[in-house]
């Protein structure tokens, strides 16, 4: 049989891909896509974690700067000597809201920012109600996981901060400084409070990024 004699059909049976070709070809995609997933995401909790690092050194120039121009902190002074687990923390929602309106000096009359400087311009979150890597709705700065940058200021003004770290992270229980902040990562859960200092490479505290470091 001549090649002229071939059918059509046949002829053109070899241009194009069998059934099982094509399901041989999607499993090769998938599985393929199943390896790079990992690295994708690998990359992505990198790049978070330099953004984090980034507007955490953003948050403490920019309360040195604060301390710089009016002599103190954007917070109360301690009533009295107090001690270092006493300092200022950014812990309640109103504490937050307070801190960054002045940093901000969103929204005057500004409290302690009394001439109105903006000592830093944060970018507002793409959603206002479900906040990440901006302002929120509710005026509080929130990191590239969607939980409130936490900050420790020297309001009794010895120039020692309590670490909120037991180990790992610098010298333990008191540290040098006047402003400390820190992100609790990707879990976003952190024990790192004014109570019990953990372990900072330890549990939910090991994805957390810090500014001392």
């Amino acid at each position: 049989m001549t090649r002229d004699n071939l059918s059509p059909m046949r002829r053109g049976s070899h241009g194009g891909f069998t059934l099982i070709e094509l399901l041989v070809v999607i499993t090769i995609i998938i599985i393929l896509m199943g390896l790079l997933f990992p690295a994708f995401r690998g990359a992505q909790d990198q790049a978070k974690k330099a953004q984090a690092k980034n507007d955490l050194v953003q948050i403490v120039t920019a309360i040195n700067a604060f301390y710089t121009e009016y002599g103190q902190y954007p917070c109360a002074s301690q009533a009295g000597a107090g001690s270092e687990a006493q300092d200022y923390f950014s812990n309640t929602t109103s504490d937050k809201q307070e801190l960054w309106n002045n940093l901000r000096a969103f929204s005057g009359p500004y409290g302690y920012n009394t001439r109105g400087i903006a000592f830093i311009a944060p970018p507002m979150a793409k959603d206002l109600t479900v906040p990440k890597s901006g302002i929120g709705g509710n005026g509080i700065y929130y990191d590239p996981w969607g939980s409130p940058y936490v900050v420790r200021m020297d309001n009794n003004y010895n120039n020692l901060l309590a670490n909120p770290y037991s180990q790992n992270a610098g010298f333990a229980p008191n540290m040098n400084g006047g402003v400390i902040a820190w992100s609790f990562g990707k879990d976003g859960k952190s024990l790192a409070t004014p109570g019990p200092a953990p372990d900072k490479k330890a549990g939910t505290e090991d994805d957390d990024v810090i500014s001392w470091q």
